[in-house]
């Protein structure tokens, strides 16, 4: 056993023992207490960014149920608002109906008092034509008295002057 790595040598062991308890001991002091603590203040690191994110999550969730709440409250109003404009539309387009109605009504009846009008004026125009042509007639057989044939010349002869009165 000529190998010095086989060989125990109780001196050799001491201080190994001795060194690395020491060694030991420093870590634990010096090392172990800072790795600790940083490995600590990473995990509540990662333990605060999760929570965060599980909160920005629930926001996140919140946000999008007030905003789909928002949009079929809007949604709703605009329906609203259309059916609204549409009736008030139908019953502009009702209302201006009626009034045309009652506006062609006025018109015509204004027309047939108009045509009534000129309809009796025109039968006061014509009888007193009939009365004048009568009168004249009567006046020109008072003045002459003729035979049959001299009276149906003289009426022809007055209606051809009531005839070329009209046309002038």
């Amino acid at each position: 056993m000529d190998n010095p790595l086989v060989q125990l040598d109780p001196g050799l062991f001491f201080w190994t023992i001795a060194v690395f308890l020491t060694l030991l001991f420093l870590l634990k002091k010096f090392a172990w207490g800072p790795l600790l603590a940083a490995l600590e203040e990473r995990r509540a690191g990662i333990r605060k960014s999760l929570d965060d994110a599980d909160t920005a999550k629930r926001e996140l969730a919140e946000l999008q149920s007030t905003t789909s709440a928002l949009i079929g409250k809007a949604r709703t109003e605009a329906d609203a608002i259309l059916s609204e404009a549409r009736a008030d539309g139908a019953k502009i387009r009702q209302e201006l109906r009626e009034l045309a109605q009652q506006e062609a009504q006025a018109i015509k009846h204004d027309a047939q008092q108009q045509i009534q009008l000129e309809r009796d004026r025109t039968v006061s125009e014509l009888r007193r034509e009939a009365v004048e042509l009568s009168v004249m007639i009567a006046s020109k057989l008072i003045r002459r008295n003729l035979t049959r044939e001299d009276n149906a010349a003289l009426i022809d002869e007055a209606l051809q002057q009531v005839d070329s009165n009209r046309i002038q």
